[in-house]
């Protein structure tokens, strides 16, 4: 499924026959401002960087709002046909099972044991075919371009 990408500055309405043609072949438009162009094709990788352990937990195990929320995300990455890939800047951790001998405590108190972080994690990578991978800080920059130019 192609998704095309349409400059929010774009007048409504003015571009119709354009947007009949985009349906008629099944291509989905989204709106959004872009820096330059009027359309461009969605990528087929993006890559979201966590700051820390802490950041990922919460998403994946912190409140029903924040679950929610990040669920809908991987799963509209999903549906897009779009590989989303989590790259989390933490040296301590090199692998999901660096996770299980680990305790952290999120923002709101609640302390998330790494077992129960990392089979989250397994549950998403499997439901929603993203990937989680880890790096320092001083490496995330090296492997952002890595991954978007199709590296491991």
């Amino acid at each position: 499924m192609t998704v095309i990408i349409e400059d929010s500055r774009n007048k409504r309405g003015h571009h119709e026959k354009k947007r009949m043609y985009f349906a008629d072949q099944g291509i989905i438009v989204k709106r959004a401002k872009l820096p330059f162009g009027d359309y461009i094709i969605m990528p087929s990788i993006v890559v979201d960087t966590k700051q820390d352990i802490i950041e990922i937990a919460q998403n994946l195990c912190g409140s029903v709002s924040e679950r929610t929320r990040f669920a809908e995300e991987m799963k509209g990455a999903k549906m897009a046909g779009i590989k989303l890939v989590f790259l989390i800047e933490d040296k301590r951790f090199n692998k999901i099972s660096d996770l299980y001998e680990t305790k952290m405590k999120l923002h709101s108190g609640k302390v998330v044991r790494g077992e129960q972080l990392a089979t989250a994690i397994s549950i998403c990578e499997a439901r929603y075919g993203c990937r989680f991978e880890f790096c320092s800080p001083e490496e995330a920059g090296y492997r952002i371009i890595e991954i978007l130019e199709g590296g491991k």
